[in-house]
């Protein structure tokens, strides 16, 4: 399996498909590159595709001593962009989801160069203090949990505890349709569950770079300059996170934004929306 440069002393596993343009596609928590299985043939005909475990997840590096902010947004871009420089990929369209998303727009910030387009699920900025309300907060208790130490006491390198808690929220943040495969269940619990692992997966919300706490410094820094790059956001209608009236401000932080709505699909847009995604990507490629 091929892996990158180290980066900070972080290597990134990845997969890589076909010829042409270059499509980076960033996975989210509770996934891997693995999430992208359906979409890679659909695009491997039109572009050289680069999926990879970001930092602290699948089979990427994991440091136990590191601090949090070694997986943090800014760190994670870091290491993606230098992958496109290093497979000569750049400028790319990269496409996220989840965690990916955030990194996404966070490479499309600090190395604008790097990027042509992005195709984006949420979460994407604009959500402000309506996180804060009880409904918000009824789905966004497990960013806080991820801050104690309860996390090492009763999951981490427990495969049975892993398996059950990325359970529930394959099942509660997916649309109407969609059921994980148990057999998929089983690869991630076993790729989360290696003692270690659940801890690196959820460094990033010890870092700070959850939608809480970004939704947070939203409100105390206002609004950064707008992502210059053309943006898609695939908005799930089926996503218990991202209510589809927290798009309302995307223009005040994308130069130029479409909004495409993804009827009776959750959360996990490249499994439950494979072929409109890979169309996302495609467009966004074709116009670049």
């Amino acid at each position: 399996m091929p892996r990158s440069r180290p980066v900070d002393d972080f290597e990134l596993i990845y997969d890589r498909a076909g010829s042409g343009p270059g499509a980076i596609l960033l996975h989210g928590w509770p996934g891997d590159r693995g999430d992208y299985r359906d979409v890679i043939p659909l695009l491997s005909d039109f572009a050289d595709v680069v999926v990879p475990d970001l930092r602290g997840f699948g089979e990427s590096d994991k440091h136990p001593m590191a601090a949090a902010e070694g997986y943090s947004a800014d760190a994670q871009a870091h290491s993606v962009a230098r992958l496109i420089d290093e497979l000569g990929l750049g400028p790319a369209v990269i496409a996220g989801y989840d965690v990916g998303s955030r990194v996404a727009q966070t490479v499309a910030r600090a190395f604008p160069d790097r990027v042509r387009a992005l195709v984006l699920s949420p979460p994407v900025p604009g959500a402000g203090d309506r996180v804060l309300t009880p409904e918000a907060q009824r789905e966004f208790w497990y960013q806080a949990f991820h801050q104690l130490s309860l996390v090492e006491e009763l999951i981490d390198g427990r495969v049975d505890a892993v398996r059950a808690y990325l359970a529930h929220f394959w099942s509660h943040w997916s649309g109407p349709s969609f059921d994980q495969e148990d057999a998929e269940l089983d690869r991630l619990a076993g790729v989360y569950g290696a003692p270690g692992a659940f801890t690196a997966s959820i460094a990033w919300y010890r870092a700070g770079s959850g939608t809480v706490a970004t939704s947070l410094r939203e409100l105390a820094g206002g609004a950064p300059d707008p992502i210059a790059v053309p943006s898609t956001v695939l908005w799930p209608e089926h996503d218990p996170l991202f209510p589809r009236d927290w798009g309302d401000r995307l223009g005040e932080f994308f130069a130029e934004v479409t909004i495409t709505t993804l009827p009776g699909v959750g959360h996990f847009v490249p499994r439950e929306a494979a072929s409109e995604l890979a169309g996302a990507v495609r467009a966004a490629l074709a116009r670049a």
